[in-house]
C-alpha cells in the first residue's frame, strides 16, 4: 500500500494513516508505517543506508487519520515536548451506535492498564497507577445506522477514546476489544481528522486535514 502524504518539508512527514497498520514495531513481515516512511524518503531523495525519522505520537493500529511524523532532530525534539505540554491540538470522529447523548459534553474518568486483560479499563481515582483522562465530544449527526462524534481529547492516555467512549456504552463501531457487537470494515469507526501544531522551526501554526476513509461512506447518509 502506497504512503499518503499529506504534507512533507525539511522538518516534518504528515501522513494519513490506514487501518491495519501500526505506527511502529510490526512483527517480522508485516508492514509499519515507520517503515513505510523510510521507504518513501529513502527513494524519493535517493538516500543510502538508514533514514531518521521521529516518532512524536501514535495512532492505534484500527485507528485510521493525520499523523505526524519527524524528519530531524530538532523536529522530534520540540515537537515531542509539544504534545507532553498539550499544545497539540487532535480532533477526531467517530461513529457509534444511534445514541442519545446530549449534543455536547465531556466525560471524565480515571483509567489504567489491566495486563492480564490486555487493555485499558475505567477505575477509581485511587487505585494503583490510575491516570485521569478527559475528552470533549459535539455530536455532529444523527444517521439510521449510526452517530456521528467529533471528539477533542484533553489528556492522551492508551485507548482513550475507546474506553471511555465504551464505559458510557457506546462503543466505538467495529471495536470489539471494547464491547462493540457491529462489524465495521477494516479496522475501527475512529479517525484522527485533524491535526494543529506549531511548526517546530517556522513556529507558525500549521494545520492537517485527513479525508475520511471510503469506508464511511455508507455510515454517514
Amino acid at each position: 500500500m502506497a504512503l499518503n502524504v499529506l504534507y512533507e518539508d525539511n522538518h516534518l512527514l504528515v501522513v494519513n494513516k490506514p487501518a491495519g497498520v501500526v505506527t511502529q514495531g510490526a512483527a517480522e513481515g508485516q508492514p509499519s508505517i515507520v517503515d513505510q516512511a523510510k521507504d518513501y524518503l529513502r527513494t524519493k531523495y535517493n538516500k543510502p543506508g538508514n533514514v531518521y525519522l521521529g516518532i512524536v505520537s501514535r495512532l492505534d493500529k484500527l485507528t485510521t487519520g493525520a499523523l505526524v511524523l519527524a524528519r530531524t532532530s530538532k523536529a522530534a525534539a520540540r515537537l515531542t515536548k509539544a504534545f507532553k505540554d498539550r499544545t497539540v491540538s487532535k480532533t477526531y470522529l467517530a461513529l457509534i451506535p444511534p445514541t442519545e447523548l446530549p449534543h455536547q459534553g465531556t466525560i471524565e474518568n480515571y483509567l489504567r492498564k489491566n495486563d492480564a486483560a490486555r487493555r485499558m479499563e475505567v477505575c477509581s481515582p485511587k487505585a494503583d497507577n490510575a491516570q485521569q483522562a478527559i475528552l470533549h465530544f459535539k455530536l455532529l449527526n444523527q444517521f439510521s445506522q449510526s452517530s456521528q462524534l467529533e471528539l477533542n481529547l484533553e489528556t492522551g492516555r492508551k485507548h482513550q477514546i475507546r474506553v471511555q467512549l465504551a464505559n458510557q456504552g457506546t462503543p466505538i463501531l467495529g471495536d470489539r476489544k471494547y464491547g462493540s457487537t457491529i462489524s465495521f470494515p477494516h479496522g475501527i469507526a475512529l479517525h484522527s481528522a485533524s491535526l494543529t501544531l506549531n511548526h517546530p522551526t517556522q513556529k507558525q501554526p500549521m494545520t492537517f486535514d485527513a479525508p475520511l476513509p471510503k469506508e464511511w461512506k455508507s455510515w454517514i447518509s
